[in-house]
């Protein structure tokens, strides 16, 4: 395998060109977007069943260097949702150093996956098992914050989720009926006040308001102080970890799992950002930054870190042009802990759990579970596996087990679709509509064909093909005549691409779909996408919808 220099980072790259007006824009959103994560990375550092400031110290030093050295203009790095559940796990088991080590090897991981160009193999992780997994991670959050969200008094959390869902029920007398009140009021401003404005965080509202109250009317309900003895003022602390060599081995596995889910989440991330800002990430240089983060991370007393959508969506959203946005945001934290560390030992647990709920919520992907059960039953399995080993296994093996049914399937898929036989009459009068040969093109046309199986580890191809859609005439035809098969990540990739390009004022139309994929972009949810009559049987209707569609986009453009 070659190995490719990863370029320079965007930070570098951005400060050709930066001005200070472009520091103002990165300010108010550095500083946004550090507000909005300080009550995240406490309650990602509670979740994970190590102290809160942890969870801030991630941030500040994880944050700071994926905005530093990253290959994406506006992504934010810092503690996340993916990694509770593993975190959680290691430290019951292996204690704070056994995370520190798990840590750090994944690091190396991410920078070798970098120089290598590895990254590149995030993509063949399927649609079905991202789902699945990213619905199970979220289950899971949920229900360790059940517990604190109820006030109840009981023993230490087991890490399972059955034995966990057993420990709650078992202790349902001793729920606190005041912290349920001050969750609940959390939630209502949580999802109330984007409603009604999103210029204030909501987290930020909620957070500061209970704890005031709770403060005022001297509620009985647990703290950060109470449970955690407050969060000491100062700067991360440095210290070499304690690592065991005799844990090495045992955490290897786990230590993969941690990189693959940081490569993922900062991929996933850094594409969402593309799309709201119109930026190209560089993936390698990307994983890199990822792998140096989580190399630093454990020595300044960190957990795992990788690129937050929620977070970077509001840096965005609030206006940021470059990296700097979000090194403002971990200095931000940092001036929060030198100045303001102590008076977190009043926000109450419930509130932390309130705000976890929502981001359990929100990073479920609930809305995808209808599609999938529109697919056939082998991806419908996939998916199904994947999210139960997940919440009643372990992630490891749900994310491996998932990664084989899928490979098992695509093999399936490219078998089932391949065919051998005799070349008749009809056969080719039967291809006559479909043939390209002695049909003019328009100008006002953009043709794209797709040619062999569209399945997950192939869709990159279709968004590097579209990715400048200025460069695309007012309607794009996709050809699919010869893509003999597809998958649930293939109708996500050309869902994308309808929605962007509707977005941007074209219209694209399907033509000559094959058996087996006529049949799943037949399902109600693409046709919803993509538009019933922008479907075509061959490339001549194609072409006479693309007229009609170009005519009436004239007539609106004269008479506006």
């Amino acid at each position: 395998m070659s190995i490719s220099y990863p370029s320079l980072p965007k930070s570098i790259l951005a400060l050709r060109t930066y001005n200070a007006q472009a520091f103002l824009h990165d300010l108010l959103a550095g500083i946004t977007v550090g507000l909005v994560a300080l009550p995240l990375a406490m309650a990602f550092g509670i979740a994970s069943g190590v102290t809160p400031q942890a969870g801030l110290y991630t941030a500040v030093v994880a944050g700071f260097l994926i905005s530093a050295l990253g290959g994406s203009r506006t992504q934010i790095g810092g503690p996340t949702g993916a990694f509770v559940v593993i975190v959680a796990g290691i430290v019951t088991r292996f204690g704070m150093s056994g995370l520190a080590l798990v840590t750090l090897m994944a690091g190396f991981i991410l920078v070798m996956m970098g120089i290598t160009g590895l990254g590149a193999a995030v993509r063949f992780i399927p649609r079905m098992v991202v789902i699945g997994f990213t619905n199970g991670i979220a289950i899971l959050i949920a229900s360790t914050q059940v517990k604190d969200f109820l006030g109840m008094r009981t023993g230490a959390v087991p890490s399972e989720f059955l034995p966990r869902a057993k420990m709650l029920v078992a202790n349902a007398a001793t729920v606190n009926w005041v912290a349920v009140g001050v969750g609940a009021a959390t939630l209502a401003i949580l999802v109330i006040l984007p409603k009604i404005t999103r210029r204030v965080p909501a987290s930020i509202v909620a957070v500061l308001a209970c704890t005031v109250a709770c403060a005022v009317f001297h509620l009985s309900v647990e703290t950060i102080g109470s449970k955690f003895g407050g969060i000491p003022r100062g700067l991360p602390p440095f210290a070499i970890p304690d690592f065991h060599s005799e844990h090495i081995l045992p955490l290897l596995p786990s230590a993969f799992t941690v990189a693959m889910l940081a490569a993922l989440e900062s991929m996933l991330s850094a594409v969402v950002a593309d799309g709201m800002t119109g930026d190209r990430h560089n993936s390698n240089v990307e994983l890199v930054a990822q792998g140096i983060a989580n190399i630093a991370s454990p020595v300044f007393g960190g957990i795992p870190a990788t690129g937050a959508i929620a977070r970077t969506a509001t840096n965005i959203r609030a206006g940021a042009r470059s990296p700097v946005s979000g090194m403002i945001h971990a200095a931000t934290l940092l001036v929060i802990l030198l100045v303001a560390a102590p008076l977190a030992s009043y926000i109450p647990l419930a509130t932390l759990a309130a705000v976890l709920f929502v981001v359990a919520y929100n990073m479920g992907e609930w809305h995808e579970i209808g599609a999938i059960f529109q697919l056939d039953l082998a991806a419908i399995s996939v998916w199904l596996v994947t999210f139960g080993l997940t919440v009643f296994a372990d992630l490891t093996v749900a994310v491996g087990v998932g990664l084989a049914l899928a490979a098992l399937l695509y093999i399936y898929r490219v078998a089932d679709t391949t065919t051998v036989g005799t070349v008749t009459d009809d056969y080719i009068r039967d291809g006559l509509p479909h043939t390209l040969q002695g049909r003019i093109i328009p100008p006002y046309v953009t043709l794209l064909r797709i040619h062999g199986p569209f399945l997950f580890g192939t869709t990159e191809k279709l968004i590097e093909v579209s990715a400048n859609l200025e460069a695309l005439t007012p309607v794009v035809i996709l050809r699919l005549r010869n893509m003999t098969a597809i998958d649930g990540t293939g109708i996500h990739a050309i869902e994308r691409l309808a929605k962007n390009l509707r977005a941007s004022g074209r219209v694209l139309i399907l033509c000559g779909a094959m058996q087996q994929p006529s049949r799943l972009l037949r399902q109600s949810r693409f046709l919803d996408q993509v538009g019933r009559e922008n479907i075509m049987p061959n490339v001549q209707a194609a072409l006479d919808r693309a007229r009609q569609v170009y005519s009436a986009q004239l007539t609106v453009s004269s008479a506006s």
